[in-house]
C-alpha cells in the first residue's frame, strides 16, 4: 500500500514504538508520534493520553495510516489501567481512524491471546486456532482483533492485527527469556519488530488479517509465521539474543 501521507504511531516512545519509528524513518516515511511523553527522534509528535478522545482525534487529522501500539502492556488492574488504556483508548483510535479517513490500521495484539494452548505444548500455534487468552490483558486483545474485523467489514478500513512475540522491556523480562526456552522461541527483537511493521505498512490488498510477529525460533517452532510471510512479506532476521543490546541501550525500564 503506497503511503504518501502521515503515519500516526501511538505508543511511539515505548520499546517497540521506538523500533518502529527508527525503521520507518530510515525508509523516509512521514511520521507523527503519540505518547504520554515526547517521542525521541521525532519532530512531529503529540503528548497525550489515549483515553482522551479529543486529543486522539486531533492527532489523526490528515493521517493516512495508524500503527496502534499504545496500551497497558500486560495484566494490571482492569478498571484503572486496562479499561481506559486498552478498551476506551482502542475505541478512541478506531473512531479517529474512521472519522479521519485513514486507509489502514495496524493493531498490536499479543501472543498471550494463545497462551494456554502454547503452555500445553500444542505447537505451532496458528492464527486460525481458537483464542485461549491468558487473562484480562489478553482478553482485551481478543476484543481488539474482533472490532478490527468489524471496522474492516463495516467501514472498509484495511486492518492488520499482529500478535506480537516477547520483546523484553525490563531486567526481569530479560532474565525470564534467558531462563526459558519457550520464551526464546517467541522472542521478538527490536529490529524484527521494526521490520515487521514496515512490511505491514507496505503490504498491498489486505482487507483484514491476523498475523504473528516473532524473530526466528531457537529451539522449536511455537508460532506459525507462514501467513505473515505470505500476507505482508515479513521474514525474521534475528534469533535470541540478537538485538537485545538495542533494548538495553533504549532503557529496559520504559
Amino acid at each position: 500500500m503506497p503511503v504518501g501521507g502521515i503515519i500516526l504511531i501511538t505508543g511511539s516512545a515505548g520499546r517497540i514504538g521506538q523500533a518502529v519509528v527508527a525503521e520507518l524513518k530510515a525508509r523516509q516515511y512521514r511520521l507523527r508520534g503519540f505518547d504520554r511523553v515526547a517521542t525521541p527522534g521525532l519532530a512531529d509528535f503529540v503528548v497525550g493520553d489515549i483515553a482522551d478522545a479529543k486529543v486522539v482525534r486531533e492527532s489523526a487529522v490528515g493521517v493516512e495510516m495508524i500503527i496502534h501500539l499504545a496500551a497497558t502492556p500486560d495484566d494490571a488492574d482492569f478498571m484503572t489501567e486496562l479499561l481506559p488504556n486498552n478498551i476506551i483508548g482502542l475505541y478512541n483510535i478506531m473512531e479517529a481512524a474512521r472519522l479521519g479517513g485513514a486507509r489502514r490500521m495496524i493493531l498490536a495484539s499479543s501472543g498471550q491471546v494463545n497462551w494456554w494452548q502454547r503452555m500445553a505444548e500444542q505447537w505451532p500455534v496458528r492464527v486460525e486456532d481458537p483464542p485461549t487468552p491468558k487473562y484480562w490483558y489478553a482478553a482485551a486483545k481478543v476484543f481488539a482483533e474482533s472490532i478490527g474485523r468489524g471496522y474492516a467489514e463495516t467501514h472498509g478500513l484495511s486492518v492488520i492485527a499482529v500478535r506480537l512475540g516477547f520483546c523484553p522491556r525490563s531486567p526481569e523480562h530479560f532474565l525470564e527469556v534467558v531462563n526459558s526456552e519457550w520464551a526464546q522461541d517467541v522472542y521478538l527483537s527490536p529490529g524484527d519488530a521494526g521490520r515487521f511493521f514496515a512490511c505491514a505498512v507496505e503490504a498491498t490488498d489486505v482487507r483484514f488479517a491476523i498475523l504473528f510477529a516473532a524473530s526466528k525460533h531457537k529451539h522449536a517452532i511455537h508460532l506459525d509465521l507462514e501467513p505473515t510471510r505470505r500476507v505482508v512479506g515479513f521474514e525474521p532476521q534475528d534469533t535470541w539474543p540478537e538485538g537485545i543490546e538495542e533494548t538495553m541501550l533504549a532503557g529496559l525500564s520504559h
